[in-house]
C-alpha cells in the first residue's frame, strides 16, 4: 500500500538538530524509513516557530528562506531517491521512476508579513501548501485557542487576499492550527478544497486543534480532507500520553461516519510531536494498515486513506 503523508517537521529537526541528513537519521523520517513504509509522497513543512523568531530577533522572511535552503540541499543530496514535486504530473512521473515525491509546505503564514508578492516568490520556489497560522496571531488570521473569543475570530483582510491568491496560483490551503472562525472563512471563500493536514476529531478528544463535527461535515461536502495526526495529545481519551494505533482507528471510524471516507488521510506530524508513539517512525506505518484491515475497512477505503484522497487534493488544488 502506497502512502502519502500530508505533514512532517523533519526539515525543522534537521535545521535545529545535530543530525543534518535526510538520508539516514534517528528521526521519525529519513529516506530509509520512507522506503520501508512505501511512501509515495511526503509533505515536508518548513515549520517556523514565531515565538523563537521573536526571541532571537530574527527576520522571519529570511528564516523561511534559510529553511528552504535546507530542504533544497537535502533534495540535491538525496536526488537518487527523492525529488521535489510541484504537481500531480510530477507525482505520477516519480512513481513510475521509483522516486519518492517531496512536496514543500510552510507552517506559519507570517513569513508573508502582509506582502502578497512573497506568496508568488515562494510559489516559484515550488511551495505547494501553507498552514496559514501556527499558534500565534499573524498577518493572515488567528490561531486555535482555548479562548473562545480568539477562536471566533476569522481571517484578516490580508488573509482573504492570501486565500484568493493561493487558489489562483494552485496551492493547498491548510487550516490546521487556524481559529474556528478562520476555518469557516476559508471553507466559504476558497473555490478549491481545503485541508486540515494534521488534525483529528474534536468530539473524541476535545482540544482546539481537532475538527468539530460541523467542520468535518463541511470538509466532506466540499471535497476537503483531514490528515490524522499521530500526536498523543489529539488522539487518546483524557489526552493519553501514548499514541496508540487503536485510537487512530477510532478517529478514522468516527470521521468516516461524519465526513465520509473521501475526507480522511494521513498527517503524521512526525518529528513535530512528543510522547510515546506506537508507530515510532514512517517505517512502521504498516501497523496502521494492518489495524484498519482488522477493523474491517475495505481495501479500497484503506487505499483512499493512505493515498487516493491526498492524491486527489494534489490534483485538484495544485494541478
Amino acid at each position: 500500500m502506497g502512502i502519502i503523508d500530508m505533514h512532517c517537521d523533519t526539515i525543522y529537526s534537521i535545521y535545529h538538530g545535530e543530525e543534518k541528513s535526510l538520508s539516514k537519521n534517528s528521526y521519525s523520517i529519513d529516506i530509509e524509513k520512507l522506503k520501508k513504509g512505501n511512501v509515495l509522497a511526503q509533505f515536508f513543512a518548513l515549520y517556523i516557530d514565531k515565538g523563537w523568531i521573536d526571541e532571537k530577533h530574527l527576520d522571519i522572511y529570511q528564516h523561511a528562506k534559510d529553511l528552504y535552503r535546507v530542504f533544497s540541499s537535502q533534495m540535491e543530496d538525496n536526488k537518487e531517491n527523492i525529488r521535489h514535486a510541484t504537481s500531480h504530473k510530477d507525482l505520477q512521473k516519480n512513481i513510475q521512476e521509483g522516486k519518492i515525491s517531496a512536496f514543500l509546505t510552510i507552517e506559519e503564514g507570517d513569513f508573508l508579513q502582509g506582502k502578497l508578492e512573497r506568496l508568488d516568490e515562494f510559489y516559484a520556489l515550488g511551495l505547494g501548501l501553507i498552514t496559514l497560522t501556527w499558534n500565534y496571531e499573524n498577518c493572515i488570521g488567528y490561531p486555535n485557542s482555548s479562548d473562545r473569543n480568539l477562536m471566533a475570530k476569522g481571517l484578516k483582510p490580508f488573509g482573504f487576499e492570501v486565500v484568493e491568491r493561493m487558489n489562483q496560483l494552485g496551492m493547498i490551503i491548510d487550516v490546521s492550527h487556524l481559529s474556528d472562525g478562520g476555518f469557516y472563512d476559508c471553507i466559504q471563500h476558497s473555490n478549491k478544497p481545503i485541508v486540515a493536514s494534521h488534525s483529528c476529531a474534536r468530539s473524541l478528544v476535545n482540544v482546539p486543534r481537532n475538527m468539530t463535527d460541523d467542520m468535518l461535515k463541511l470538509l466532506g461536502e466540499k471535497g476537503g480532507m483531514v490528515g490524522i495526526n499521530f500526536s498523543p495529545n489529539f488522539l487518546g481519551p483524557d489526552r493519553d500520553k501514548v499514541s496508540r494505533v487503536k485510537y487512530m482507528v477510532e478517529h478514522i471510524k468516527y470521521m468516516k461516519n461524519i465526513a465520509g471516507i473521501d475526507a480522511i488521510g494521513l498527517g503524521t506530524d512526525f518529528d513535530g510531536i512528543g510522547g510515546e508513539l506506537e508507530i515510532k517512525d514512517m517505517g512502521e506505518i504498516d501497523k496502521l494498515i494492518i489495524a484498519l484491515e482488522q477493523a474491517h475497512f475495505h481495501p479500497d477505503e484503506i487505499e483512499k486513506i493512505c493515498t487516493k484522497n491526498a492524491e486527489r487534493i494534489i490534483k485538484e488544488c495544485i494541478g
